[in-house]
């Protein structure tokens, strides 16, 4: 396969073209300078510019672009930019594709945060969204796809999850207040956190694009491992990994005063499982969390 790449830079597109490559397929990114070599092609998402023959040759198209939910407090420019840096992006992809007929997937990054706060309650991709920022955003960003979906074109959302590696992300975050004695649970710690290795997040990603049965997966399709784990018990296993004390307790006030409303994301949780993934034959391979960390952290 030729595909095209939006978000080809970041922690998962990087892995993810690493991958294609290795496999044999040809990966074209998408770059918002100007293009520095056969495999990159200039767009820009913001005015809504990209040339159509970028993508006339290819077989798919993926889209991991977005600012870092995580990356700076949510001020209101922020806020802005979390939206514009995903649904530019998308809509850019979607309307391009719609006019020239293809190619005949688009597979979009989304998250799991789609759903809200569902606390204990397990969730599959057919639970209905959330009304917190994350979850009307997360709504936009997979609607700004419609217009390729109108054009009978294949398209995917990937609902990502705290993706554990430490090349990036969370997880080198969390080591270093673990590593020096701060380590403790969020609020009450009962709020689940979906979990996938980086290396089950570009498989299940190179699934929808290829995979045996990947020609059903079209709309929401949950990327998390099979076991989430609630904050608390994340918390418990990366102290132990590290073999440092996890006793303290971040109450939600103090989140809130530290994080502002992001901290609203972090309190809650999702109990989402991959259940489209495993209808279509994917099966992770990292299932134990202290198994994946020790890995990662060279423990």
């Amino acid at each position: 396969m030729l595909v095209v790449l939006a978000g080809g830079s970041g922690l998962i597109g990087s892995a993810l073209a690493d991958a294609l490559r290795a496999d044999g397929h040809g990966v074209r990114r998408l770059v918002r300078g100007p293009a520095d070599g056969a495999d990159t092609a200039s767009w820009d998402p913001a005015a809504g510019r990209l040339d159509a023959g970028v993508l006339a040759d290819a077989d798919a198209v993926v889209c991991l672009s977005g600012a870092g939910v995580g990356d700076r407090r949510w001020t209101a420019a922020y806020k802005a930019q979390l939206r514009s840096s995903r649904l530019d992006s998308v809509g850019t992809i979607a309307r391009t594709m719609a006019e020239i007929g293809g190619p005949s997937v688009l597979v979009a990054a989304s998250a799991v945060g789609y759903y809200g706060d569902t606390g204990d309650r397990v969730v599959d991709e057919d639970a209905p969204a959330g009304d917190t920022f994350l979850a009307r955003l997360c709504q936009d960003w997979e609607a700004a796809a419609d217009p390729a979906r109108a054009a009978g074109l294949r398209v995917a959302h990937l609902r990502t999850c705290l993706v554990v590696t430490r090349r990036g992300g969370l997880l080198p975050r969390l080591r270093l207040i673990v590593k020096a004695g701060l380590g403790g649970r969020l609020g009450s710690g009962r709020q689940y956190w979906p979990w996938i290795s980086l290396d089950d997040e570009v498989r299940a990603i190179q699934h929808v694009l290829a995979g045996t049965l990947a020609g059903t997966l079209a709309g929401p399709v949950n990327v998390a491992g099979p076991e989430p784990v609630t904050n608390a018990a994340f918390t418990r296993t990366l102290g132990r990994v590290l073999h440092r004390p996890t006793p303290f307790v971040v109450p939600s006030f103090a989140a809130r005063i530290a994080l502002g409303e992001f901290a609203t994301e972090v309190l809650i949780g999702q109990r989402a499982l991959p259940r489209r993934l495993a209808d279509a034959g994917f099966a992770a391979q990292d299932t134990d969390l202290e198994a994946c960390l020790r890995r990662e952290l060279d423990r």
